[in-house]
């Protein structure tokens, strides 16, 4: 384990620790993105450092690699630590730009208000990181025409992280900015003591900033939400992203087995649906994934068969594939063993299945 930090150029100061069972919650790494180009500039080895953890440069400039959160969380406080660095946090905001939400930018980049667009990521925010709510509401000092924006753990038993606040929130910041054309921020509250002197973060915001605050939030004027978003946006396009969210994403609060299915459900056909591929993409060791599923009482080949039956069920009634390439789409070993699990799973054959599908069109 290295990372280069002034004091000590080859010792790694990272000790990774067995997360508690809520930030084991897996999130997007690009959560983090540029972390390792940021640690490399104030003069440590990002490689190295990243290492200690499990995670590649790869990792973070991927659309779809994750990692527990204890995990990002880990990786920034480390390297805070190691290079001397308490506004790590602030500067990664700096580093980050509107790449990082993946798939939810097409959505986002397309509302028509900047109300809208909080309203869209705050819906979706658990693609890129499930264990955070963004809210709008009102000033909690009822302050007229004021209203703020929320940056909020969705794991009530766990206290935030200052990097990663200070890297979420100004990252926040930073979104509304983009979207807006410039908006007046009013004030920032923040759950910590200063990292650094406090004119480090008013310079960042350009606003006071409070910190021990009960919460982590921008005070924003009321206006901002109606206020037209700054690049044109497309309702067609908004829509056609909203509606693949909805239909290929599941938020993982609903339980880890629904976080499974919906990624076995996206990568079939292309990803093998292997127990130890998807347990690599979720950091965690393959018993360690069946013991998550056996909790909420199921199992990772329950999960495969249904993902093979419905694709089965697409792609027999509503396409006209070769039964040998549906065998194949659906890794099964060949046409004899789709025809046993059709009947298994539908009581007929794959032919009969998709004439009965045909007949059934034509009557309509």
């Amino acid at each position: 384990m290295r990372i280069q930090d002034r004091a000590h150029p080859t010792k790694c100061l990272a000790s990774p620790q067995r997360p508690r069972h809520g930030l084991n919650m897996p999130i997007r790494a690009a959560a983090i993105r540029g972390a390792d180009r940021l640690i490399d500039e104030l003069g440590g080895d990002a490689t190295g450092f990243l290492s200690c953890f499990g995670v590649t440069h790869a990792d973070l400039d991927s659309e779809s690699a994750v990692l527990p959160a204890a995990t990002a969380t880990r990786i920034l406080r480390g390297a805070a630590r190691a290079l001397g660095c308490p506004d790590f946090g602030l500067r990664l905001a700096a580093h980050q730009d509107l790449a990082m939400f993946g798939p939810l930018a097409l959505a986002v980049d397309n509302c028509a208000t900047v109300g809208e667009a909080l309203d869209c990521v705050s819906r979706f925010l658990f693609l890129h990181n499930p264990t955070l709510r963004l809210t709008r509401g009102p000033d909690p000092q009822r302050h007229a025409g004021v209203a703020v924006v929320a940056y909020q753990l969705s794991l009530p038993d766990f206290r935030h992280e200052p990097q990663a606040v200070d890297a979420g929130l100004g990252q926040l910041h930073r979104t509304l900015g983009q979207w807006s054309g410039g908006y007046d921020l009013l004030g920032v509250h923040l759950p910590h003591p200063p990292l650094v002197d406090p004119g480090v973060y008013t310079e960042f915001f350009g606003a006071p900033v409070h910190f021990d605050s009960t919460e982590a939030l921008l005070q924003v004027r009321s206006t901002l939400f109606g206020q037209p978003m700054a690049t044109l946006p497309d309702p067609v396009v908004r829509q056609m992203a909203v509606q693949f969210l909805e239909s290929n994403f599941t938020d993982p609060r609903e339980g880890f087995a629904a976080t499974v299915h919906a990624a076995l459900r996206r990568g079939i056909g292309t990803v093998p649906l292997r127990i130890e591929t998807h347990a690599r993409a979720f950091h965690m060791h393959p018993r360690t994934l069946q013991r998550r599923l056996a909790a909420e009482g199921t199992s990772f080949e329950a999960i495969v068969d249904e993902i093979r039956r419905n694709e089965a069920r697409r792609l027999l009634t509503d396409t006209d594939l070769p039964l040998s390439q549906v065998s194949a789409r659906v890794e099964l070993a060949d046409q004899s063993g789709l025809t046993r699990a059709v009947r298994r799973w539908f009581g007929t054959t794959p032919s009969q299945l998709r004439r009965d599908a045909r007949r059934t069109v034509a009557q309509r």
